[in-house]
């Protein structure tokens, strides 16, 4: 089950003009475990390998931890839900650190 701070390979489909698009890793957002195993969606951000200097992209090395290959970047402007079958495996997880990181940035994007 994806839990809040893991990090899955997700199928975006086919995208609308500048929206993910097929397989590629997510933050999995939410919702927290309390919603049960039962909830169909999943809160989702994005990551992307091209470094665009943005302030709204939280750096994820890559290591055994996360999974990842490559240095990527959350895309937190990019917040979405998906149905839990677009989820295609595990990769790894986020530390407190980025998680920290990733809340403080969307927390801003919607003015709270």
């Amino acid at each position: 089950m994806a839990s809040v701070d893991d990090l899955w390979l997700v199928d975006f489909g086919n995208p609308s003009s500048g929206e993910p698009a097929a397989h590629r890793p997510a933050l999995i957002l939410g919702p927290p475990d309390t919603f049960g195993p039962g909830f169909p969606f999943v809160i989702v951000v994005p990551l992307t390998t091209a470094r665009r200097g943005l302030s709204l992209h939280i750096e994820v090395e890559p290591s055994a931890d996360t999974g990842l290959d490559t240095t990527s970047y959350i895309q937190c402007e990019l917040i979405r839900s998906i149905n839990r079958n677009r989820l295609v495996h595990p990769l790894g997880s986020v530390g407190s650190n980025v998680s920290n990181q990733v809340s403080a940035v969307i927390k801003t994007l919607l003015n709270h």
